[in-house]
């Protein structure tokens, strides 16, 4: 059996990361997030990792995704090409007050989490309205300061 790579600075990449030793820590947790309407909605590419390995957590304002990828092959498989990264991954996302964290939903479909975090209520904008009295303004005359007129009052200004 035979599989062809079309990439060819994969390899290049791979030797480059056994020559300076394997990416140590988590790996980041690919994103895009926009709002649409009165939420927002946040994407992560989370492929091959079971739903059940995803944890997602909230502490104040962060939401914290972690998780782990392992190997489909056994011990004991010839491996031909392995190119997948594994280990754990993760990613957080410092969330503004403007957010309802409370009504958070996450789902998970085909390799991809995705939060929908709707916009608070006092965030949304909202209109004023005015409110109008039936009475007049009243005129405000100058009062002359003591031992003048008002026509030297209105001379002072």
């Amino acid at each position: 059996m035979s599989l062809m790579r079309f990439d060819p600075f994969t390899g290049f990449e791979r030797l480059t990361q056994q020559m300076m030793g394997e990416r140590q820590g988590p790996r980041p947790i690919p994103m895009s997030a926009f709002r649409r309407g009165d939420q927002v909605l946040a994407y992560f590419d989370l492929p091959g990792v079971r739903p059940e390995d995803v944890d997602i957590t909230i502490e104040r304002n962060v939401v914290t995704i972690r998780t782990e990828r392992r190997p489909a092959y056994q011990e004991g498989d010839e491996v031909i090409v392995d190119e997948r990264p594994y280990g754990v991954f993760t990613r957080q996302v410092f969330l503004g007050d403007s957010l309802d964290l409370e009504k958070m939903t996450a789902d998970y479909v085909r390799g991809e989490l995705c939060l929908t975090i709707p916009v608070s209520e006092k965030a949304k904008p909202r209109r004023i309205e005015l409110q109008a009295g039936d009475q007049e303004p009243q005129q405000v005359t100058a009062s002359a300061p003591e031992g003048g007129t008002t026509q030297d009052a209105k001379a002072r200004r």
